[in-house]
């Protein structure tokens, strides 16, 4: 491995993907609009949000609950998948930073991760647009006991690159994605983008991955931002 602690490049980078690789949220949130109107419920912006970085077994028994449609939980998530990944099909909305970020990465030869709470078909879809090799691992909603909050998918990411939670770094944008990582001892950079993060212990603020530097991250992540960086810490 040629990344790790030693030269100051963390030992894997483990990413969120919905919010923080992609901007694809909004593909839910329209997704989520269209499939309850179909049914003749009504949705919100407000509840929309509150789904944002939850396992989609959360969010589909939200929906059920709060809309009454008369869908099973595994309906809902296989309507909301299938309308998302049409989305994608046709355009994918990077993040600001995170391509030439994630490139560069795999450049100094420093695993990434993708840690999704999206299930495998959407993960596969995004990765599939990417050069070969851009993530060594994916560990996805459907393939761990418990999702995000929890932090079995971050400590599951750790082990796929063998390396300790603490030399890694994780890239957040949702509360719940940040409480997984962090409660996994992952330092962890967080980029609010439709809800915002409460600060939590175990992660900093920033505004964008524009500009952000692999020689950067352990800084960043580590409370303390390196000499020169361009981004600046939002808030701690």
């Amino acid at each position: 491995m040629t990344g790790g602690p030693l030269d100051g490049l963390p030992a894997a980078v483990l990413w969120d993907m919905d919010g923080t690789l992609v901007d694809t949220e909004p593909y839910w949130i329209a997704a989520e609009h269209e499939l309850v109107a179909a049914h003749g419920g009504q949705w919100s912006e407000e509840l929309a949000h509150r789904l944002v970085g939850n396992a989609l077994e959360v969010s589909a028994q939200m929906i059920i609950d709060q809309t009454g449609i008369p869908l099973s939980v595994a309906e809902v998530i296989d309507a909301l998948l299938q309308r998302v990944i049409e989305q994608v099909r046709d355009a994918i909305p990077w993040r600001p930073g995170a391509r030439e970020l994630l490139e560069e990465l795999v450049g100094l030869g420093v695993p990434n991760v993708l840690v999704t709470m999206s299930w495998r078909n959407l993960a596969d879809t995004v990765v599939g647009a990417l050069p070969a090799g851009s993530f060594a691992h994916q560990v996805t909603g459907d393939e761990v006991t418990h999702g995000k909050p929890h932090p079995e998918p971050y400590l599951r990411a750790a082990r796929l690159v063998g390396a300790e939670p603490a030399d890694c770094v994780a890239l957040e944008d949702s509360p719940t994605g940040v409480r997984s990582a962090t409660a996994a001892g992952v330092p962890t950079i967080a980029v609010p983008h439709i809800v915002p993060v409460p600060p939590t212990p175990g992660s900093v603020q920033l505004s964008t991955l524009a500009g952000l530097k692999a020689a950067e991250l352990r800084w960043v992540a580590g409370g303390a931002a390196a000499p020169g960086t361009g981004p600046v810490m939002a808030a701690r």
